[in-house]
C-alpha cells in the first residue's frame, strides 16, 4: 500500500505540473481528463499523508513510554494514533479499489413501461419525474432525448441524458426492474395491482469511444406521432437510426428539427453500442463473474414501491425505507448510498468489479 501511495503522490505532482502549463488549455478534452484524474487522486494522496502523520505520532508515543513521568500521556496518545491509523488504512483500502472507468461520465437513462398496461406507463412517468427531481437535488442537468407518452400522461418509453459530476457512479445502481404495488385510480374494486417499469443506465459514450461507419447506418425519417403538440404529424422531422451490424434501433421525434433529432439519436446509439461492447469485454474477461455493474442485477426485480405501507423495498440489500413520498420526490441518496456501500464491501471481499 505504501509503495502504491508513493506512486500516486508522484503522479499527482506530475498532473499539477502539467495543469500549470498554459499549452494544455488549448485542448478542452485533455484538460478535463487531467482535472478529473487530479480530483480522483486528491483524497487518496491526502489520506496517505494523514496515515504517515499518524504513524509518526505512534512512533513518538512509543518512544515516550520509557519516560515514567510521561507514560500515562504517551499511552493516551499511542491509543489515539493507533485508532486513527487503522481508520485511515481502512479508508485507503476503499479509495484504492479499482474504479469503474465510467464513473465520472454522464449517463443516458432509459425508462420503459413493463407489465401492467396504462398503470405501468403511469408508474414509468413517476420514475421519470423522480429521477428528474433527484438530478435537480444533485445539481445535475437533464435533457430529454426521446419520450413516448400515453394519452393519460403515462410514459411508454423515455430516454434522458443526465449531465453533471459523477452521474454514472450514482445512477448505475438504478438499473433493473422496478415494481409498484398499489390500487390504481381506475380500479373500482380496490384491488392492489402489481406493475413494473424497467430502468437502464448507460454511460454516455463520446465519438472517440465508438467508431461508427456511416455505411453501417440506415436512417429513416417519418412524421412525429404521439400525445399532444401542434407540430405532431405535420412534417417528417422524426428520425429512426438503425445500426445494421447489430440491429440496434434508436428513434427520436422530440425536436422540430430533423438535424437535432438525428444528433440526439446518434448520442443514444453511441451509448448503447458502447454498453454492448463493454459487456462483451467484461464477459470475455470473467464469464463466471456476475457483478451489479455488469448487468446481473439489471435482469432482476431490484426495487418495490409499496403504496399501502408507504415503503420502498430495495431487494438487493434487504433495505426498507419508510418514506415513499420523499423517494418519489427525488430523495434517493439513502438508497443509493447503501447500494454503493454494499458494492464496495463486496469488492473489498474480493467479489470483483
Amino acid at each position: 500500500m505504501l509503495e502504491r501511495l508513493k506512486e500516486l503522490a508522484v503522479r499527482r505532482e506530475d498532473l499539477e505540473a502539467r495543469l500549470a502549463d498554459p499549452a494544455v488549455y488549448g485542448d478542452g478534452r485533455k484538460l478535463a481528463a487531467l482535472q478529473r484524474e487530479l480530483k480522483e487522486l486528491a483524497p487518496v494522496v491526502e489520506a496517505g499523508r494523514a496515515l504517515e502523520a499518524a504513524e509518526r505520532r505512534r512512533e513518538e508515543a512509543e518512544a515516550l513510554l520509557r519516560d515514567p513521568e510521561l507514560k500515562a500521556l504517551a499511552q493516551e496518545e499511542l491509543a489515539a494514533a493507533k485508532a486513527e491509523a487503522e481508520e485511515l488504512r481502512e479508508r485507503l483500502k476503499r479509495l484504492l479499489l479499482p474504479r469503474d472507468p465510467n464513473d465520472g461520465r454522464n449517463a443516458v437513462l432509459e425508462l420503459r413501461a413493463g407489465v401492467g398496461g396504462e398503470e405501468a406507463a403511469l408508474f414509468a412517468g413517476e420514475l421519470l419525474r423522480m429521477y428528474a427531481m433527484y438530478a435537480q437535488r444533485r445539481g445535475w442537468r437533464t435533457e430529454v432525448l426521446s419520450v413516448n407518452e400515453t394519452e393519460l400522461g403515462g410514459v411508454k418509453e423515455a430516454v434522458v441524458l443526465v449531465e453533471g459530476e459523477d452521474v454514472f457512479s450514482r445512477l448505475k445502481f438504478e438499473s433493473g426492474v422496478h415494481q409498484v404495488k398499489r390500487v390504481p385510480e381506475t380500479e373500482s374494486s380496490g384491488r392492489i395491482q402489481t406493475s413494473t417499469a424497467t430502468v437502464a443506465v448507460l454511460p454516455e459514450a463520446e465519438e472517440v469511444d465508438v467508431a461508427i461507419d456511416p455505411k453501417d447506418l440506415q436512417i429513416d425519417t417519418y412524421r412525429s406521432s404521439g400525445a399532444g403538440g401542434q407540430h405532431v404529424n405535420k412534417t417528417e422531422s422524426a428520425i429512426r437510426v438503425t445500426h445494421l451490424p447489430t440491429g440496434t434501433v434508436v428513434t427520436c421525434q422530440d425536436e422540430r428539427s430533423q438535424y437535432k433529432n438525428k444528433d440526439k439519436a446518434m448520442r443514444v446509439l453511441r451509448s448503447r453500442l458502447y454498453r454492448q461492447e463493454r459487456e462483451k469485454r467484461d464477459a470475455a474477461a470473467a464469464s463466471e463473474r456476475k457483478s451489479q455493474v455488469g448487468g446481473a442485477w439489471r435482469s432482476e426485480k431490484v426495487r418495490t414501491y409499496r403504496f399501502l405501507q408507504s415503503q420502498v423495498v430495495e431487494h438487493r440489500i434487504g433495505l426498507t425505507v419508510h418514506r415513499l413520498d420523499a423517494v418519489l420526490n427525488g430523495d434517493l441518496d439513502e438508497i443509493i448510498d447503501a447500494l454503493a456501500a454494499a458494492d464496495q464491501a463486496r469488492r473489498l471481499k474480493g467479489g470483483g468489479e
